[in-house]
């Protein structure tokens, strides 16, 4: 972490519980930029997360009011506090599984609601922390620890998930794009409404290392030529976006 980050920690906490190689820490570092380039003043900011790798971003590391909740429940819990007291800045981190697969009716519900909170998903396409199991955005063919012969069940596009339920601001990047991440998560917490910011982090050790990805660089190079801009996209057939992900802002919201 940067020197000049280092005021938005818990001088308490040394080490992250991160993985080698794992994005989380990198999506730790653009969300505190974010912050400092937003000037916002961290007492009036809450950080809310579920269970999984990415829970661990804001609790225990951010020097700030942080909740961490049940399984799937993250976004729940931000949506009562946002109501106790809509003075607050209020964001949610937390992983793929835990807010798509087991909290994926309260993510549907709070987009449809267009309830003021800004919900970023570190997504590394697997249940990472609970031992690898797949997830709704485990890619067709994936070998995960209930998968072993490959995932024959299309991931959801959360993008479009989200979209279609009404959010006000949506945009996915990759960890490898961190000045657009950065631009998003600013984006998505000064517009009014629910935001959705759907981050790509490898996962070397549950993911790489049982789809032949077997090394942090190997994952990281993987995303490169996985990732393609909207720009790109529009003039690929469909044949050609197979196995890419677009990144881009999908609902610009009014910021």
């Amino acid at each position: 972490m940067a020197r000049d980050l280092e005021e938005y920690l818990r001088p308490e906490v040394q080490t992250t519980p991160f993985c080698p190689g794992c994005g989380h820490g990198i999506l730790m570092g653009l969300l505190l930029r974010a912050v400092d380039e937003l000037a916002l003043d961290m007492d009036r900011v809450l950080f809310v997360s579920g269970i999984g790798c990415a829970a661990w971003i804001p609790s225990p590391h951010f020097n700030a009011d942080t909740l961490h909740t049940l399984h799937g429940r993250a976004i729940p819990f931000a949506t009562g506090a946002k109501l106790f007291n809509p003075e607050l800045t209020t964001i949610v981190v937390s992983g793929d599984g835990d807010l798509t697969s087991i909290g994926g009716n309260h993510l549907i519900h709070a987009a449809r609601r267009n309830i003021d909170l800004t919900v970023i998903c570190a997504n590394n396409m697997i249940y990472g922390m609970t031992g690898g199991q797949v997830a709704s955005t485990s890619p067709l063919g994936a070998l995960t620890s209930t998968t072993m012969e490959g995932n024959i069940y299309r991931p959801f596009d959360l993008c479009k998930l989200v979209k279609a339920a009404g959010a006000a601001y949506v945009a996915r990047f990759s960890v490898t794009q961190p000045l657009s991440v950065i631009s998003a998560i600013k984006k998505g917490i000064n517009t009014e409404g629910f935001s959705f910011i759907e981050v790509l982090s490898p996962c070397p050790i549950q993911f790489g290392r049982r789809n032949r990805l077997d090394t942090p660089a190997a994952i990281v190079e993987r995303l490169h030529e996985q990732c393609i801009s909207l720009e790109e996209a529009g003039v690929l057939s469909p044949e050609e976006l197979e196995d890419r992900i677009i990144t881009g802002e999908f609902v610009h919201g009014g910021a």
